[in-house]
């Protein structure tokens, strides 16, 4: 698959009048490049080919997160480039906090944190799914659509 990242890369802005979120995983403020194309993925939650789901949840959110690169790389697309997440959490606690923390900081690496948001739910659509995470990334425009 051809590398499809942005000539111009996401830029993270944390204003100093806000809380600074990197420590938790998630910038306040992604800026996109001009010209691009937006890459929305479904929420992706834990299960397997066959829907099996683990029982533990940080289990859970490893493959929740491995899910999801799998979607963007189909959709041609790293999770460097994903502008926003949404993350879905059954029983939320500060404990699960610290792991999605950690998670999504070790998914964005080097780059910006994607810009996040995380609410807590009664459930989610399968009995047992305990986190979904749905993504909006930025990829370049197609050659047939630029100026």
């Amino acid at each position: 698959m051809p590398d499809q990242r942005p000539t111009q890369p996401l830029q993270a802005i944390n204003p100093p009048g806000l809380y600074d979120p990197t420590s938790n995983g998630y910038s306040h403020l992604m800026l996109t490049p001009t010209n691009v194309r937006w890459l929305f993925v479904a929420g992706q939650g834990a299960e397997d080919v066959s829907g099996i789901l683990p029982d533990d949840f940080a289990d859970q959110l490893t493959h929740c997160l491995s899910n999801l690169q799998y979607a963007l790389a189909a959709g041609g697309a790293h999770f460097s480039q994903v502008a926003k997440l949404t993350v879905l959490v059954v029983d939320h606690s500060e404990a699960r906090l610290a792991l999605i923390s950690a998670a999504l900081a070790k998914a964005a690496g080097d780059n910006p944190a994607p810009a996040c948001t995380l609410i807590p739910v009664p459930r989610l659509a399968l009995d047992g799914m305990l986190i979904e995470i749905d993504a909006v990334a930025c990829l370049p425009a197609s050659e047939e659509h630029r100026a």
